[in-house]
């Protein structure tokens, strides 16, 4: 196995769960960048809509997480989840299995709103000015686009599929990767 494995995805896509699984399962650590990033809102007292809003006027507060992330993956044998921990990786040509999970909006904002006992409109409304706001960052600071998927070892559409068989298909992937080398 490679020395690390990153997870990312879209809110409520089932990078946490997904994470916590293969902790379980591969003995390795975990580590939430999203995280560090609530942290951080929480201690400026915004919403996490609010503190990206912050974030797209402040670059620093991006940089310093993902350096951060960069340092974590470089000293290996750990679970990074994190939107853009398979893109640090890549750029930084630090040896990861790169996992992307997808899933249907309405599935998110679904999974979303029952975790957090809101409801289904202010959600959507939150994943909404949240994920543009992410996109814009992304774009502009590091010239990524999140819809391209071509940096991940193994994309695995969560939309229906229960954590059992998420966890599955990645470990298969990652069973015929070790067969390749």
């Amino acid at each position: 196995m490679r020395d690390s494995i990153t997870i990312g995805g879209l809110p409520g896509s089932g990078t946490t769960t997904t994470a916590r699984r293969l902790q379980e399962t591969l003995h390795l650590p975990y580590v939430y960048a999203g995280h560090l990033f609530r942290e951080l809102a929480r201690e400026r007292g915004m919403t996490l809509a609010e503190f990206g809003a912050y974030c797209e006027e402040h670059p620093e507060v991006d940089r310093a997480l993902d350096k951060k992330q960069e340092m974590l993956l470089a000293a290996g044998h750990l679970i990074l989840e994190g939107r853009l921990a398979g893109w640090i990786a890549h750029r930084n040509s630090i040896p990861a299995f790169k996992i992307w999970l997808s899933c249907m909006e309405k599935e998110r904002v679904r999974r979303v709103a029952e975790r957090e006992g809101e409801s289904l409109e202010t959600v959507r409304r939150e994943i909404e000015a949240r994920e543009a706001s992410e996109k814009k960052r992304y774009r502009r600071y590091y010239d990524i686009d999140l819809d391209d998927l071509s940096i991940y070892d193994v994309v695995v559409d969560t939309t229906s599929l229960p954590p059992t068989e998420v966890e599955a298909a990645i470990l298969e992937a990652m069973d015929g990767r070790q067969k390749l080398k």
